[in-house]
């Protein structure tokens, strides 16, 4: 025979349970990914967030008063770039589209993030976006110097507005063995010593290292950057930047080698070196 008190209490969690949606987490994420599945006001469209156990603790700490920086910091997770937000008044069943479009629609949408981190409390939704530190596995040198020059050639292949200059169309670059060898060398002498500079630690400048490595050129450049995960997103910073931008659209070169290395330890994890180049006649 089933005692009645305890029937009562029964009923009583359920009625609880049934106060707070299961799933609002879910929800939250599934109308962050809605947004950024149509982009914003029909703009460039961007790959799902992940959730990340980790990023919802730092969602946690910035409800608790931290700072962004100081909430990845105590939670342990390591970020190439990061946005928080917090959401007020927000449904019971976490549809948070409406709010995510007129507010918030471009940093959602950053095509950088990769995770998401949700934490909730009553009607109040804290939200972490994050660009993680990638692992040296996730960034093949080998591979991402074929998705350099991929995306290096499709800048190359229309006109751009390089600050005050304007560039026509160039021709595509070709890979070059040599040129590779001293981007990725040089990469990972940036990263190993946590520094970015077109001088290196023993004085030397791009045109020198070059010309240590054997190749014969009659032109030569360097971009570098720190802090971002893949080629693509390299690229497209190096095009909002004037300089970078013109050694990028430079008809003048017709090679090009690129590195990639990473450290894990510091604020700036992933190094680029792109060395452009014309080799010499002979």
């Amino acid at each position: 025979m089933t005692d009645p008190r305890r029937r009562c209490q029964y009923r009583v969690v359920l009625w609880l349970l049934a106060l707070v949606p299961p799933c609002a987490g879910a929800d939250v994420l599934d109308s962050v990914n809605g947004v950024r599945s149509r982009g914003c006001a029909g703009g460039v469209k961007s790959q799902p967030l992940q959730p990340n156990t980790r990023l919802d603790e730092v969602a946690r700490r910035l409800a608790g008063g931290a700072s962004l920086h100081t909430a990845q910091q105590q939670a342990g997770y390591r970020a190439l770039s990061a946005f928080s937000v917090n959401i007020a008044d927000v449904p019971a069943d976490g549809d948070v589209r409406q709010i995510i479009e007129r507010q918030f629609c471009p940093q959602a949408t950053n095509a950088a993030f990769r995770e998401l981190g949700i934490y909730r409390q009553g009607n109040d939704v804290w939200l972490a976006f994050a660009a993680p530190v990638p692992g040296p596995a996730q960034l093949d040198p080998a591979t991402q110097s074929v998705h350099m020059l991929q995306a290096v050639n499709a800048a190359r292949a229309q006109p751009h507005r390089c600050g005050n200059g304007t560039y026509p169309a160039a021709a595509p670059l070709t890979r070059d063995a040599t040129l590779e060898r001293v981007a990725q060398e040089y990469a990972e002498d940036m990263a190993t010593f946590g520094y970015m500079d077109h001088t290196g630690r023993d004085g030397s400048a791009p045109h020198e290292r070059i010309t240590r490595s054997g190749y014969r050129w009659s032109e030569t450049g360097e971009n570098l950057a720190s802090g971002l995960g893949d080629a693509e997103n390299v690229v497209a910073g190096w095009l909002r930047s004037p300089e970078h931008c013109a050694n990028i659209m430079d008809p003048a070169y017709t090679q090009m080698g690129a590195g990639v290395a990473v450290n894990p330890r510091n604020d700036a994890a992933v190094y680029w070196a792109l060395e452009f180049g014309r080799p010499a006649r002979h």
